[in-house]
């Protein structure tokens, strides 16, 4: 069997340890080389694969460092991407976030791009954080669907521009994943000191995958490659999401619930109706989930197992249920209120660009239910209005949006209607005139709703819903004007927001978040 050479970015993160530890045991890995900024992060995971450490090289550095990088892709036959900044990183350091999502990723397509010879197959992980908010009204999403950023969302925004960076390059051989909401070992340590707690609204959906099924799927695909197995036309150039499946589809309050759960606490008891957001995160439920797990078998482990997990491995939680809740409460939560990147943190300083963003502003946040049972929570059976639902129907009956074309028929079909008809639903037109049908990965002129005129794949604005607005050039989120004459965008932004509210959200150049009415 053939053996091979992998350069793994991210070594050392959430997930990246999982893969560096299911991929060096594989017979056909001759070598993974790591690039990861953390000299300790390395010394960590070299330690707890210490067994395989002749198969491994080490680059400290930046993603951001071309010669570095130049280095660690030279004469490898895979190249899985997975260096980020995450929140709450990114919230805290933006600058770390534009490196690692955005310039890092530049660099290394450049770098991949000049190699002619033997060029590396690239696996770039994305985020389910480029759909932006959901609710109710569209609890699923697919590939495809638009990419409304939550302002703010430094993380999502970065991310979103690198993937676009990938899907637009000369790279022979890509694919990009798109992670979706994921639980690992140390969930509870690095978010129980942060503000970011609340940004998990009550009702969002959320689908999720572990670092171990993660680590699984990345694992079966380079096996597959290797062995021949892979079905490489329906693989090679696409973009997926990579998901949970059915039985992790929960909502963000019995997210909190499950983790609660291990110190034994619960959500309704630790938390007020105006601590959390009630808008602006992001998270969905996946109509297109099946597409990869049909491919590489790697979803299994459930929510409720991977905490049951966590209980067994670490038994200092179950000392919780020694502790009055009211304690457990007045100092495991409420500490957090006061972070600078919690909403009552917002509200008492009177950030009014975030009040806007999360809430719709301050006013609206006044006006939250003081109890629970006044509160329209989904996953008991209100929708956001208050009638009635069957949320166990919701959860196992996916729903689609309108993406103005057939999505579905073979991509060889695709036609220069199609392109038009996509282009006139975002407000816009397509400037090109003559496209060969199904040529899928040739770049044409699109015009925007603003007259302002973009190049890109038909793939990457019909397949994997790009299109061009001033988030991709600006830290800014213009999402309230454009989707008044954007149909696409419409059908998601107005299931949380007013069509009547007119702000345009943007950072200054230190990162302060501001906003400003439309026509100011």
């Amino acid at each position: 069997m053939k053996k091979i050479k992998i350069a793994l970015t991210g070594a050392s993160g959430n997930m990246g340890e999982r893969i560096f530890a299911y991929l060096l045991p594989e017979e056909y890995v001759d070598e993974i080389r790591i690039l990861d900024h953390d000299k300790k992060g390395t010394k960590e995971i070299l330690k707890a694969n210490k067994k395989y450490k002749d198969k491994v090289k080490v680059f400290i550095g930046s993603l951001a460092n071309k010669e570095i990088v130049k280095e660690l892709i030279k004469d490898t036959d895979y190249v899985i991407n997975l260096a980020a900044a995450i929140p709450p990183e990114s919230d805290k350091h933006p600058d770390h976030a534009i490196e690692a999502n955005e310039t890092g990723v530049k660099v290394l397509v450049e770098a991949i791009e000049e190699i002619k010879e033997h060029q590396p197959k690239l696996l770039h992980t994305s985020t389910v954080g480029l759909y932006g908010d959901r609710c109710d009204k569209h609890l699923y999403g697919e590939v495809g669907d638009p990419l409304l950023i939550s302002p703010f969302d430094i993380y999502a925004l970065t991310k979103m521009r690198g993937e676009y960076m990938v899907l637009e390059s000369n790279i022979e051989n890509w694919t990009v994943i798109r992670q979706t909401a994921m639980l690992y070992d140390k969930l509870m340590s690095k978010n129980m000191d942060d503000g970011l707690m609340f940004h998990t609204c009550v009702n969002s959906p959320l689908e999720w995958s572990t670092a171990r099924t993660s680590a699984t799927l990345y694992r079966n695909i380079i096996r597959a490659d290797v062995k021949g197995e892979l079905n490489t036309d329906n693989f090679w150039k696409h973009c997926f999401n990579l998901t949970g499946g059915e039985k992790n589809r929960i909502t963000g309050c019995e997210t909190m619930e499950a983790g609660l759960r291990i110190i034994s606490g619960s959500f309704f008891q630790f938390y007020e109706p105006n601590y959390p957001a009630i808008r602006n995160f992001h998270g969905l439920w996946y109509s297109d989930g099946a597409k990869l797990d049909d491919m590489f078998h790697y979803t299994g482990e459930t929510v409720d197992e991977f905490w049951d997990n966590v209980i067994k491995h670490h038994k200092i939680y179950s000392l919780g249920k020694l502790v009055p809740k009211s304690w457990l409460k007045a100092f495991t939560i409420k500490p957090l209120l006061n972070d600078n990147n919690a909403p009552m943190y917002w509200y008492k300083h009177k950030d009014e660009a975030r009040m806007l963003a999360y809430f719709g502003g301050s006013k609206k946040y006044e006006q939250l239910p003081k109890k629970w049972e006044d509160f329209n929570i989904l996953c008991k059976g209100k929708d956001l209005d208050g009638n009635p639902v069957d949320y166990e129907y919701l959860r196992t009956h996916p729903t689609r949006i309108n993406h103005f074309f057939d999505i579905d028929k073979p991509r060889s079909e695709l036609s220069i209607d199609d392109l038009k008809k996509v282009a006139e639903a975002h407000g816009g037109k397509l400037i090109t005139k003559d496209f060969k049908q199904g040529d899928i990965y040739k770049k044409v002129e699109w015009e925007t709703q603003d007259g302002e005129r973009f190049v890109a794949c038909p793939h990457t604005v019909l397949y994997c819903g790009h299109w061009y607005n001033v988030s991709y050039k600006e830290h800014a989120w213009d999402f309230d004007r454009l989707s008044k004459k954007d149909k696409i965008y419409a059908q998601i932004w107005y299931d949380r927001h007013e069509q009547n509210e007119d702000n345009y959200y943007y950072f200054d150049d230190k990162f302060n978040a501001y906003y400003r009415k439309i026509g100011d």
